[in-house]
């Protein structure tokens, strides 16, 4: 656990544990740990932003290349987030960053202090002394939100950092008196290769102040950021190398010296170091600021948001702002480690999508040019395959006007698209086509039908209807055609099938809502579309050929190479979230969904079903239900439909308990850009909205005593959980505003309107409840 995790519990211990005053003794950004999910599957990062900040300021602990002789090489799989926990060196802090992603990018701009000789090669893990990394150690190490404090022990050098939105601002204490260095790295950067780096182009502007750009091509296929940097102290001299391969033509720009104090430097690979003459524990500032648009932007950004050099102020206000986000929910719960996995989560789910423009309003849009964000914050990262199942339904009750603007930001996407389809998986004016379905529709239908979005609604049915129609896309012409993606056809087709036909769901309840009747009857048909990957003879969903015929060789275990992304067809054979009554019915009922479920969560999948399935490990499996990875996330509640409440209780709980642990290790799976933190968010709270796009939130568990969410509309909708405890798991009653509430469904009115939801809990399952 990070010093502050420790400091939290141990201030924490000071209290009683269970009392409602406890969070309101304590700031609430006291009790995030950033260090939660920095290791094996979590791929989140320990240093500071502010929320949904564009700048994701962090250490990086390595630099693995993304492919060695060619081929693809696995160990990069762990520095998805540029730090691992288990390493012992740190070979610089960056400024961009992924949070719990599966696949990665960023990392740019890395700044390193050192002392002594000048070197301009990072070194390796086992001898760091060999470049410009240094070994650390976890004690003297401290994350917080919006501040990190390292001792690199190569130099005895200390290291902070801090951040607003657009800025990132560095302090670096050097303890030994003499010549030190900032080394700037311009070629790192996360799943890094040869050819990632296109261009950079750095300006010395004078003794303070560098600018320039870098253009790469990776996950974000042609991807520019500029940067302005500021020292709080004249350097003495600078220097760059180049480290390309020979290039036959080398212009005439040999004419100089571009390697000695020279201003203007240009090439793929480039590296620089500033000198400074330092006295003993005398510390340099930087600000290094980001823009998608221009070096002036930069610089302005810079000016507007950190035109100081007070670090403790830059830090203040960032935490500030967390306190503000966090304080979105007020919650009591049982035990001090709920509080940090509680508060950490709400952290976690304001980390992305990151605002993506200038303080101007500029951005740099999918078609390449300048665009001016007109009346909303533009944002971008959108993990859509991930965040359209909790994360941004819970923007929708938490923080409705960030969810509206990232609605704005996806139609904006959309409206500079070519091929006219809106983000599946989009970063940096880019989009990257991971993942499967074209799940925006959800986040847009969602938001509308909630009153969330209240933009021009039909031109959103429009874009969803296009996307939906864009033949060319992954299957999606044949899925039109034969009501399923054949096996022939993708790799994914059967997950593909069920994704898209929730997503058909989606688009037809919002055409409904605005009146279109044939828009209507055409999804609705279409999003009955899963039936026909669903094989009777063996219960499962499965591939099929064009020509109508199921797949022969198949195994119902395997997570590789079935036909689904990232799954089994255990996990994806219950993903019908928009139709839940009419899969139990193709499964046989409620005594066969039943012990479908029960197995799921009863029976073992051995280490050899995922071995080569990245996403899958075993820290996120409960019998062969997959936290790890989202397509399950609805399914411990689908025993609520059965009759058997109770088990979804019991499940649950089970969950959030094994699968959110305080700690490096934390996460049971990939946060995912917020979802895995949405997802413990509702359940803590006793509600999960299964199917968005729906109105319907469906019971659960509680895990807070109480919790109070201030409504931007100015209610509070209140939860209470009564004899709550790691025993009393069982909901013996539910009220809503003082009466019974029947059955298993929450409406959004009823939270959105403000009021209370009371559990009364219990050691022994309610089975009449």
């Amino acid at each position: 656990m990070s010093s502050l995790g420790k400091a939290a519990i141990c201030l924490l211990g000071m209290m009683h544990v269970c009392g409602a005053s406890q969070a309101q003794d304590k700031r609430l950004v006291d009790y995030v740990d950033p260090m939660i999910g920095t290791a094996k599957m979590g791929h989140t990062y320990p240093g500071p932003t502010v929320p949904f900040g564009s700048v994701q300021l962090s250490p990086d602990t390595d630099t693995i290349p993304y492919a060695v002789n060619g081929r693809y090489n696995g160990d990069v799989y762990k520095y998805c987030a540029g730090y691992q926990y288990s390493d012992a060196t740190i070979v610089g802090f960056s400024h961009t960053h992924f949070s719990g992603t599966g696949h990665s990018d960023l990392g740019d701009f890395l700044l390193m202090p050192t002392s002594g000789d000048l070197k301009l090669n990072p070194g390796t893990a086992d001898k760091p002394g060999s470049g410009y990394r240094s070994a650390f150690n976890h004690d003297n190490e401290e994350a917080e939100a919006n501040y990190y404090k390292v001792k690199l022990d190569a130099n005895d050098i200390t290291a902070e950092l801090t951040t607003s939105s657009r800025v990132g601002h560095h302090k670096y204490t050097f303890s030994k008196a003499g010549e030190s260095h900032i080394i700037f790295d311009l070629m790192h950067g996360i799943y890094n290769y040869d050819d990632k780096n296109v261009w950079t182009v750095v300006r010395v502007l004078d003794d303070h102040t560098v600018v320039g750009y870098r253009q790469t091509h990776g996950w974000a296929r042609t991807r520019v950021v500029h940067f302005a940097m500021k020292f709080s102290k004249p350097f003495k001299n600078y220097g760059t190398k180049n480290f390309e391969k020979e290039q036959v033509y080398k212009g005439f720009w040999r004419k100089f010296d571009q390697t000695d104090n020279f201003p203007d430097i240009a090439g793929k690979k480039i590296r620089m170091h500033f000198d400074f003459d330092v006295a003993a524990n005398e510390d340099v500032q930087v600000k290094l600021a980001i823009s998608p648009v221009s070096m002036d932007n930069a610089l302005a950004n810079m000016e507007a948001e950190v035109p100081h050099w007070d670090f403790e102020r830059t830090k203040r206000e960032g935490q500030d702002l967390w306190e503000k986000e966090l304080g979105r929910i007020q919650a009591t719960l049982p035990t001090k480690s709920d509080y940090v996995n509680f508060y950490t989560a709400m952290y976690h789910a304001a980390l992305m999508p990151t605002e993506y423009m200038d303080v101007n309003g500029q951005y740099r849009g999918l078609d390449h040019q300048v665009h001016q964000a007109d009346g909303f914050t533009n944002y971008s990262s959108f993990s859509l395959w991930d965040t359209f199942r909790a994360f941004h339904p819970y923007l929708n009750l938490v923080n409705p006007k960030r969810n509206s603007d990232m609605v704005e930001s996806m139609l904006a996407h959309y409206d500079q698209s070519t091929l006219k389809m809106l983000p599946i998986w989009s970063h940096y004016g880019n989009d990257n086509w991971c993942m499967s379905g074209y799940h925006a529709v959800s986040v847009i239908t969602d938001a509308i039908l909630k009153g969330v979005y209240k933009g021009d609604a039909n031109k959103a049915l429009d874009a969803c209807i296009a996307t939906a129609n864009y033949r060319r896309y992954e299957g999606i012409g044949e899925y039109i055609d034969l009501g399923f993606v054949p096996d022939e056809a993708n790799g994914t087709s059967v997950s593909n099938t069920l994704e898209y036909a929730y997503d058909d769901w989606c688009i037809a309840q919002l055409a409904k809502h605005l009146n279109r009747e044939e828009d209507y009857q055409v999804f609705s048909k279409r999003a009955e579309n899963w039936r026909n990957m669903f094989d009777p003879s063996i219960g499962f969903m499965r591939p099929k050929s064009a020509e109508g015929k199921f797949r022969e060789k198949f195994d119902v275990l395997e997570t590789h190479g079935q036909g689904f992304i990232e799954g089994n067809t255990w996990n994806y054979s219950l993903y019908v979230p928009h139709n839940p009554e009419g899969l139990m019915e193709q499964l046989g009922g409620k005594k066969k969904l039943a012990t479908y479920l029960d197995s799921l969560f009863t029976m073992y999948l051995p280490d050899e079903f995922f071995a080569q399935t990245e996403d899958i490990t075993r820290e996120g499996i409960i019998g062969n239900y997959v936290h790890g990875n989202e397509p399950s996330h609805h399914v411990a509640y689908l025993y609520q439909m059965v009759g058997e409440g109770w088990k979804s209780q019991e499940w649950i709980r089970k969950i959030l308990k094994d699968q959110y642990h305080n700690g490096s290790d934390g996460l049971g799976g990939n946060d995912d850009c917020g979802q895995m933190s949405a997802w413990y968010l509702f359940s803590s709270m006793g509600f999960y909205p299964i199917a968005p796009g729906s109105d319907d939130y469906w019971l659960g568990s509680p895990l807070v005593q109480s919790a109070s969410i201030k409504l931007e509309n100015g209610k509070t909708f209140e939860v209470e959980a009564t004899n709550q405890s790691d025993k009393n798991v069982y909901v013996q009653e539910v009220r809503l505003n003082g009466k019974p509430l029947k059955g298993y469904i929450l409406k959004h009115a009823d939270i959105i309107n403000g009021g209370k939801l009371q559990f009364k809990m219990g050691s022994k399952p309610n089975k009449k409840a």
